[in-house]
């Protein structure tokens, strides 16, 4: 059973959408976003705060509140995450799952701390990955602003022996360009791992999400596909019928 869900990016209380993680592009009110998610049925959300680290403050508990107050399914939340006590809040509001990705490279004790209180479970790792001159891939920190000299593949392995539940392995290279994901990468990270992987960047079709499953991912994420229309990107909120998921990810809706 494969899971599909959107990915959504928060800056300054509002939905973005990137390149490369750049250029953002408005895409509107995430209150609104929820509510027509919840109509098509999403089974699970991925919140993601792009500036929250970079601005070095906390994440937007008012925010979080009135998201999950709207929300109908499952989500995750990630963005400026450093203490257990923000943790601890984050999930008295109702999210399910928190996502940490540059702390975990500053930190990786941290995680190990996370996930002895809170369950493994409820802790997803998020890798941001380059490929660098040469075809080598790093992991990159800050909303990709800052390069590290870690192998992708290895630190996915090292996260999953001290905790976490879940990988997010996001493109920078495919973030935006709906031209399909990094199936090598995904390959080279799922196949170091025995936790489930979850792919995103670069989902312009669903056939992506397919190749995406087969190359290894466990589930698949996607920020352009569910928010845009067309060639011309015209912003509109969408997701897959069931059916058309089913037929091509042997895709079971959570709810059923």
């Amino acid at each position: 059973m494969k899971r599909v869900m959107p990915c959504l990016l928060l800056k300054d209380l509002s939905l973005v959408k990137t390149i490369k993680f750049k250029n953002e592009n408005y895409i509107g009110d995430p209150i609104n976003t929820i509510r027509i998610y919840n109509n098509l049925e999403v089974d699970e959300l991925v919140f993601l705060d792009i500036d929250a680290t970079n601005e070095n403050r906390k994440p937007p508990f008012k925010l979080i509140s009135e998201i999950t107050n709207e929300c109908f399914m499952p989500m995750a939340y990630g963005g400026g995450i450093r203490n257990i006590d923000d943790m601890r809040q984050i999930f008295s509001l109702g999210v399910e799952k928190i996502v940490i990705c540059s702390y975990a490279v500053e930190n990786p004790d941290f995680i190990r701390k996370a996930s002895s209180l809170f369950g493994s479970q409820s802790i997803v790792v998020s890798i941001d990955v380059k490929k660098k001159l040469g075809g080598k891939y790093r992991v990159y920190t800050h909303s990709g602003t800052k390069p590290t000299k870690l192998n992708p593949i290895d630190f996915a392995s090292q996260m999953e022996k001290i905790g976490a539940g879940e990988i997010l392995l996001n493109s920078i290279d495919q973030d935006g360009t709906m031209e399909g994901y990094d199936l090598n990468l995904i390959k080279q990270v799922s196949s170091s791992i025995t936790i489930p992987l979850i792919a995103c960047g670069g989902a312009g079709k669903i056939e992506h999400l397919e190749q995406s499953t087969k190359s290894g991912a466990s589930a698949v994420a996607a920020g352009s596909l569910f928010v845009y229309q067309g060639l011309n990107r015209a912003v509109l909120i969408n997701f897959p019928e069931r059916k058309e998921l089913q037929n091509i990810l042997n895709y079971k809706p959570q709810n059923l």
